[in-house]
């Protein structure tokens, strides 16, 4: 009985131009689970006169920027494919009749077309991996809409192993803390490690969304394994969109903050991030380094996302091969 692995992630824009940003945006920010608006129709005018006419050329210009850092087309896109790659490799080398296909929530490849990719080779059986450690309404449970819906076409649906997240899983970690040590050897010890997560809406924890809590164990079991004391680091939220409260502390509010209280060095991980993508690029690397030299900090370094490193792979791997015992 063959098993099908599908991989999935955020998504990416087919090019960075204002056409494709514009496409991306639209998809992306249509999803309710991404916005809730209390009121709809506002949000819908607000989004398609306002926020699409002048998003989009802003978003393709720092697109441009990183396009084809890690191979030939966005971040996201392309480290995606080289996990799969060496997630495949690893699998197969295992008594398991595998199959694999990739699938993006927004943009192309998409869910549907992975999913179609894995029904033509017969799968009875398909897990479903979302890139996203922790859970949240906003990624997780979309992607899983997604999937079901695609699903609901099929004559004969397969048997669905979704994974909710893997925050928790100690590879992960270990897999986080071994690119922190690693970093640190070239780099140096930095005054203040930031653990930096994409934000939310407040009103959405409010609501019972568990991400936050999931975020504050991912950075004191990532902590633990450093060994860290609780004022060498701390939890932040980066990646900030309309004018609601959402968690807090931000991270450029809290780079500011200790570049003017004379915090020398600061380094910063995105542990939410399975794979460098804009947010993590652009947005940290640059955009939030400004924010702490300018504010007065001297020394700034951010850590690279997991990506396909070997530990991360097989963090993976495990994380899979758990869900079949």
């Amino acid at each position: 009985m063959k098993t099908g692995i599908l991989l999935t992630n955020l998504g990416t824009p087919d090019a960075p131009t204002k056409s494709a940003l514009k496409r991306y945006l639209k998809e992306f920010l249509s999803d309710i689970r991404v916005v809730n608006s209390p009121n709809k129709f506002i949000w819908w005018l607000v989004l398609n006169v306002f926020i699409l006419n002048i998003r989009p050329a802003k978003s393709a210009k720092n697109y441009a920027k990183i396009w084809g850092k890690f191979g030939t087309g966005s971040p996201l896109l392309d480290i995606t494919n080289l996990q799969l790659k060496k997630l495949k490799k690893i699998l197969l080398s295992k008594d398991i009749d595998w199959v694999f296909a990739m699938g993006m929530r927004y943009g192309n490849p998409s869910i549907i077309s992975g999913l179609e990719k894995l029904q033509k080779t017969g799968c009875k059986k398909i897990i479903v991996l979302p890139l996203y450690p922790q859970y949240s309404t906003t990624t997780t449970l979309s992607t899983l809409d997604a999937v079901n819906a695609a699903l609901e076409t099929w004559q004969q649906p397969p048997k669905l192993v979704f994974i909710d997240y893997y925050y928790q899983n100690t590879y992960y970690i270990q897999a986080l803390a071994n690119s922190v040590l690693e970093h640190q050897a070239r780099h140096g010890k930095p005054d203040k490690l930031m653990i930096s997560f994409h934000g939310i809406p407040q009103r959405y924890v409010d609501n019972g969304d568990v991400y936050y809590q999931h975020c504050v164990d991912t950075a004191k079991l990532l902590a633990e394994a450093l060994n860290l004391d609780d004022d060498a680091y701390q939890l932040c939220f980066q990646s900030i969109f309309g004018r609601e409260k959402w968690l807090q502390p931000y991270t450029k509010t809290s780079l500011e903050s200790l570049g003017t209280q004379g915090v020398a060095h600061v380094q910063v991980i995105c542990p939410g991030f399975s794979a460098d993508c804009l947010e993590t690029i652009e947005e940290i690397d640059e955009e939030n380094r400004n924010y702490f030299i300018n504010a007065g900090g001297k020394k700034f370094s951010y850590i690279p996302a997991l990506n396909d490193r070997s530990e991360h792979i097989n963090a993976l791997v495990n994380i899979i091969t758990q869900r079949l015992l």
